[in-house]
This record gives structure tokens, sequence and C-alpha cells, in this order.
């Protein structure tokens, strides 16, 4: 007798009526409780569109999910790029290993590319899944715990020294002012990544994620003229000794500054509220000003560093043109992507006119793979490093030099925002 064969398990968009076992489904593959809250699921579902949030089906029941959206990207010299965030991505332990990933990825990149996304990012929870789908870290992130008595810091300190203040804000206002910090700072730093409404309700609670939820302080620095130019959101914890001494810490959520001396001064009010003897810095960029601030760096341990953003190239020509470059020149890259959505030849020439990629027939002079190319795009790899790991192949002594030079940013990206 002949066994039944086991039926397929069917891939498609998720239905409205889906939507909320579809929510249910991500939160067994990230490992949280199963139960969903219903006005959170209500306004998600509100923020989604259907047609880009995918489900594996097993006999009706969702044992994969998938989901992106649009998203704003910043690249270096402050331009938008308009890319595709992949995030929900899970697939239920019962199901591994049955190329749910692949197939729902595939169907995702495709779409991405046919609706005009030049890039795709994602934020990624393991390290090997996702060279494979053709994306590269192209930012990282650090995170330090300050230890406040160490720091150096002045302990009479009450105000910024240039004429500026630090001031609380109530909840009511906070999303408003740091909206308003945030949009100026946006088209600085290279990763940056845009940020809609429902991502200030979420951060002031008035769309709750999960159980529990506490309220953070949010204080904003304004310059001697009363401008709003930095902004942080942070929590605190309830710790004593037993001699009932105090040993609490701030945990920074979010910190963004327009100059160098608004995040000096919000560092140092982070640094000399009473009962704080510790600052968790939250997600921070590499190069970070911060320890520098400090008279004693040391005090600033790193705990945390890691590889953030990953982007995933979908037109190589509007990619390379969108950014600005460090220097005049010329070099002929060889870009292979087995999935065939970004694979060509192409000529990148910068001048102080901007930039120009067109495809070629002209010898290599490079040649990498697309998630190498996503990890020098926005400045934070090296092309000489990549060449030392042997992830690039140097068709042309010195292509590899004269690249860095093109490539080569000031400071390196980030994205501060989980998504």
């Amino acid at each position: 007798m002949s066994t039944p064969a086991t039926p397929a398990i069917e891939v498609r968009t998720v239905t409205d009526d889906e939507f909320t076992d579809w929510i249910r489904a991500v939160n067994v593959g990230f490992l949280r409780p199963p139960a969903v809250d219903e006005e959170y699921v209500s306004g998600l579902r509100a923020n989604s569109d259907l047609s880009r949030i995918q489900g594996a089906f097993d006999a009706g029941r969702c044992v994969a999910t998938f989901r992106s959206f649009a998203q704003e990207l910043t690249t270096v010299g402050g331009a938008a790029l308009p890319v595709s965030a992949v995030s929900g991505v899970t697939v239920t332990p019962t199901h591994r290993r049955r190329g749910l990933l692949t197939r729902m990825m595939a169907t995702e990149l495709a779409a991405a590319k046919e609706r005009g996304e030049i890039a795709s990012t994602l934020i990624a929870a393991e390290y090997p899944i996702y060279g494979r789908y053709g994306y590269g870290p192209a930012s990282h992130i650090t995170e330090w715990e300050i230890d406040t008595a160490r720091a150096g810091l002045d302990p009479r300190w009450a105000a910024p020294a240039d004429g500026g203040s630090v001031e609380l804000v109530p909840l009511a206002d906070a999303a408003k002012l740091g909206a308003e910090v945030f949009e100026r700072f946006r088209p600085t730093r290279p990763g940056v990544i845009d940020r809609d409404r429902r991502w200030w309700d979420l951060t002031t609670g008035v769309v709750r994620r999960y159980d529990p939820w506490t309220e953070p302080f949010f204080a904003v620095y304004r310059t001697p003229d009363g401008d709003p130019a930095g902004f942080v959101g942070y929590r605190a914890d309830d710790k004593w000794s037993d001699a009932k001494l105090p040993e609490n810490t701030a945990t920074v959520a979010d910190l963004i500054a327009l100059t160098p001396g608004a995040e000096r001064a919000l560092w140092h009010y982070l640094c000399s509220i009473d009962w704080i003897r510790k600052v968790r810095t939250g997600r921070r960029a590499p190069d970070d000003l911060l320890p520098q601030y400090l008279p004693n760096p040391r005090a600033a341990a790193i705990v945390t560093h890691s590889d953030y953003l990953w982007l995933r190239l979908l037109d190589v020509v509007r990619v390379l043109e969108a950014r600005t470059y460090a220097s005049e020149g010329a070099v002929v890259l060889e870009v292979v992507d087995p999935a065939g959505l970004a694979a060509g030849r192409f000529l990148l020439e910068t001048d102080e006119a901007g930039a120009r990629c067109t495809p070629t027939t002209r010898s290599a002079e490079l040649t990498l793979d697309v998630r190498e190319l996503a990890s020098i795009y926005l400045g934070d790899e090296s092309v000489r490093r990549l060449l030392a790991l042997g992830r690039v192949t140097e068709e042309r002594a010195g292509a590899a030099a004269r690249a860095d030079g093109l490539f080569r940013t000031a400071g390196r990206p980030w994205c501060p925002d989980m998504f």
C-alpha cells in the first residue's frame, strides 16, 4: 500500500482574517508567548500592507512569517533611498529546513525590484542566515556602560556650559520634540532610517506592543536661543545595596543630537542624575564620540558590539549614483549575484558634478559579490580589508586602493533603530 502524499505547504500573502494568526506565529517564532494583544494587532494591521505580508500555511496553520514595508534609508551625502525593510521573519520550529524562508525571500526581492525599491534592509537575528540571499552587514552598533563615579565629570554640574539648557519634557510633548530633532538629524548620518507616527506612538506608549510597559523619562537639550537640538529617552531601575546606597542604572532608549555640544550636554546630564551609578548607552555607532566626552574614557566599558543593519542591493546603478564620494575617479566593478537581481559589470565614475554608474563591457578591475558591495556601500567596510579576507578579487593592481579612495567616509554609518 502506498503512503498518502503529504500536502504541499502553501506560501502566499496573508488575508485579513488570517492576520491575528500570523501575529501569533510571529510570537512563536521569536519565542514570545503566543497570546496576542488585540489592540496591538489592530494598530499594526492599520499600518500594514497585506500584499507585502507572506505566510507559509500547512493544513491551514501559519508556520512561517515574512513582512516587508516601505522605508527610507539615508545614504552617504544625505539622500534618502527608497528601500524595502524586511521584518517579522520566522519559521515555526516544527517546520525548519524545508526551504520556506527561501521561497518567501525570493518572492519579496523580486517584488521589491518590481516596485522600484532599490535595496532591501533588515536587522539580522542570526549572522549566517542572510548572506546567502545577497545581504551584507552595512553598519555595526556598540553599547557602553558608564561607571559615573569613575567618569571624571564635575559632580557639581547643573547646566551646559554653552548657555543652553536640558529640561525634562512631559509625555504629551515628547513625540513632537523628538520628531523635530530627528528629522533635522536624519539627513546627516548614513544608515539612519525614517520614523513614522507609529514609531513615536510605540516609543511614548500611545500604542503598547508588550506588557508590562514602563514610561520613560524624556529630556530635550535647547540651544541658548531656545531651539531643540538634542533629545533623549531613558528609563531607570530602582536598586539599592544592603547598606542603603543607591546602585541604580539609567538605560538609554534613544539619544539624538544635532551638534557635539548638544550630545555632550545630554550625556553629562545622564551621568549627573542623583542615585544613578551606571548609564547604559543603548545602540550607538562604533565611532561614537561618547567615550571621549569623559575625562576618563575607560569609565565607559563596551558591553555589546555587533553587526546591525544588513543591506541587499537591487539596483546597482541607482544605488551607486545616489551617494556622494570622497574623491574623483573611476573603477569598473564586476558584481556577482547568484539570484540575478543585481549582477553585471558597471563603470562607476565620480567627479565634482556627482556620480555616474553605467553598465559596461570594459574589463573588470574588481570582482565582488553583491553582499560585499553592500558592506562597502555606506562606508562601514574597506575594500582592502575584504581583499585581504579573500572576499574581493582585484583584477587590476591598485584597484582596491582606488575604490577605497572613492567609498571612504569621514565616519561610520549608524542605524539607531530596531524594526
